[in-house]
C-alpha cells in the first residue's frame, strides 16, 4: 500500500514539476530558416516556446505557430536543462516557376505555393492560366509539379519547362530540347532512374526524346556509337 501511495505522490510532483516555473523556456534559439519570413517566423516559434517547459514541450504548437508559413515544411526541438530549447526548421525549397502572364511565383516539389520567396536557383517552368497565391496547386498543374519536383537535384537545373500533352502526358523539355516523356505522375521515382540511367549512357550522343511512360522499357529517340552485335549463324 505503501509503494502505492509513495507512486502516486511521485507522479503528481513530476505532473507539477514538469509544467513549474523551474523548467520554464527561457532562452529560445530556432535554426533553419532561410526564407523572407525570417524574422515574423522566429517571433511565432520564440513566442510559442516561452509558454512551455523543458520536460513538456508541444511540438504541435510550435507547428500551429507557423502553419501560415508555406515554406516551413515540419519543425521539431531539443531542449537543454532547465530553461533551454532550440527549434530546428525544415523548409520547403523551390523546385518550380509557375507563370501567369507576367506574374509568376514559386512553387515547392508538393505543390505547396511559395507566396514572397525569391528563386536564386535556375528553375524549370511551367504556364498556366490563373496564378495561385497561396495554398496548393491542384489539377493538372499539380501533377506536373509533383513530376518535376522528383527529379534528382542534379538534373533540376537541366530542365526548362513542364507542360501536358494529349498523346504523352507530362512533358518536360531539358534546356538542351530533349523531350521527357511522363504519361501520369504514377511512379515518377522510378521514371526519373530510367531517364538518370539513359542519360548517363556515354554511348548516346544524341538524343531527341526519352520515353519512359513505362519505365520498364523505356523509349528513346537519338543516335548511339554503341557497337552493334552481329547475328548469330547455324551451321
Amino acid at each position: 500500500m505503501g509503494a502505492v501511495v509513495a507512486g502516486a505522490l511521485a507522479l503528481t510532483y513530476f505532473g507539477w514539476f514538469r509544467d513549474s516555473s523551474l523548467v520554464a523556456v527561457r532562452d529560445v534559439k530556432v535554426e533553419g530558416v532561410s526564407s523572407a519570413d525570417h524574422d515574423r517566423i522566429v517571433a511565432a516559434l520564440t513566442d510559442s516556446a516561452r509558454g512551455m517547459t523543458t520536460l513538456h514541450v508541444q511540438t504541435d504548437r510550435l507547428e500551429s505557430a507557423v502553419r501560415q508559413f508555406p515554406t516551413v515544411a515540419s519543425v521539431s526541438a531539443d531542449t537543454s536543462f532547465p530553461h533551454g530549447i532550440t527549434i530546428q526548421v525544415s523548409e520547403r525549397q523551390p523546385t518550380l516557376i509557375v507563370r501567369a502572364g507576367d506574374r509568376q511565383v514559386a512553387v515547392a516539389a508538393d505543390g505547396s505555393v511559395l507566396r514572397g520567396v525569391k528563386v536564386k536557383d535556375r528553375l524549370p517552368e511551367l504556364s498556366i492560366d490563373q496564378l495561385p497565391t497561396s495554398g496548393r496547386l491542384s489539377g493538372d498543374p499539380l501533377t506536373e509539379a509533383l513530376v518535376v519536383g522528383a527529379a534528382p537535384a542534379p538534373l533540376l537545373p537541366l530542365i526548362a519547362t513542364a507542360s501536358l500533352s494529349h498523346d504523352y502526358g507530362v512533358v518536360l523539355t531539358m534546356r538542351g530540347g530533349i523531350e521527357l516523356r511522363f504519361g501520369t505522375g504514377d511512379g515518377a521515382d522510378q521514371k526519373w532512374e530510367a531517364v538518370a540511367a539513359i542519360l548517363a549512357d556515354r554511348h548516346l550522343t544524341s538524343l531527341t526524346y526519352i520515353d519512359v511512360r513505362v519505365p520498364d522499357r523505356p523509349a528513346v529517340e537519338g543516335t548511339s556509337t554503341a557497337p552493334v552485335a552481329a547475328p548469330t549463324t547455324t551451321p
